[in-house]
């Protein structure tokens, strides 16, 4: 007859609790078992992203027809003051379309990095009434602003067509560098968010570096034409993953760039590197999510 659990030594609660997958509040799991924990909540991430998503322009009298609107303000005003004021079209033939992939897709980029960043610190009620792998929540961000962006995809592929862009065998690359891009952004999302839970203060300079990034990714402009006798400099700014996002977005869907697999694999190289590399480093901090 086995004794009760009042008469056991700590230790030999420790070691029952373990063999039950019992572990102490506020400690890690093994990484191992965290990736199967976070794998098990996917429902729960859906779930909770689709919600959010749909939730974003509810409380506006034009609800979602702004998740069309947006982007294509968005492409007329910089579409003025870059195409026509600042003539940075150089070296592009569409630049419309050119544009419209830079400023929507960007706009994605720049969205799940200041939003994934703060997502501890935005949901710290969450986090401390339940039990889950906060992985979830940087997840969930990037995840709901993907799905926010739907009907954004939808008129660039409108855009493009009525800018004389024709369906190509290329096209069908497209869907692969949204997932890349997606699977970059998770990275970050997931570095950032540690990052910023460890010091708030930190997402202003995120704000600033999303800034940055934004005119030295070439949304507006081509960064080939724009640096030809750099050819050091114009391959940082080509291969870092933010210009190489919009890059293998316009060779997918622009008769003007054509494909180049060297690219695309360091673009795969870049969407297995930052989201296995940000969930162990967010891992790394898991029991301190939500202290304080």
């Amino acid at each position: 007859m086995s004794r009760e659990i009042s008469t056991l030594t700590f230790d030999e609660v420790t070691v029952l609790a373990s063999k039950t997958d019992m572990r102490k509040i506020g400690t890690r799991p093994p990484f191992a078992a965290y990736v199967r924990e976070l794998w098990q909540r996917r429902e729960f991430l859906w779930t909770l992203s689709s919600a959010k998503s749909t939730a974003k322009n509810e409380g506006q009298r034009l609800g979602q027809v702004w998740s069309v609107l947006n982007p294509l303000l968005l492409i007329a005003t910089y579409l003025f003051v870059f195409g026509f004021l600042l003539g940075t079209n150089r070296g592009v033939d569409n630049f419309v379309g050119f544009l419209a992939v830079g400023v929507i897709l960007f706009g994605l980029s720049a969205s799940t990095v200041t939003k994934g960043s703060r997502a501890i610190l935005n949901n710290k009620g969450l986090v401390r009434a339940l039990h889950f792998p906060r992985a979830v929540l940087p997840l969930s961000s990037v995840l709901t602003e993907c799905l926010a962006l739907l009907p954004g995809l939808g008129v660039l592929l409108v855009v493009l067509p009525l800018t004389g862009e024709r369906p190509r065998w290329s096209w069908l690359l497209f869907p692969l560098a949204f997932l890349m891009q997606g699977f970059m952004q998770a990275g970050m999302a997931l570095i950032l968010a540690r990052i910023v839970n460890a010091s708030a203060d930190i997402w202003n300079l995120v704000i600033v570096a999303v800034r940055l990034m934004r005119y030295l990714s070439g949304v507006f402009f081509s960064i080939a034409a724009m640096v030809p006798s750099h050819p050091v400099l114009g391959a940082v700014l080509q291969y870092q993953p933010f210009a190489l996002q919009l890059s293998l977005a316009r060779q997918a869907l622009m008769a003007q760039f054509t494909v180049q697999w060297s690219q695309w694999l360091v673009g795969l190289g870049w969407a297995v590197l930052l989201p296995v590399a940000g969930l162990w480093i967010f891992w790394r901090d898991e029991a301190r999510y939500g202290r304080g």
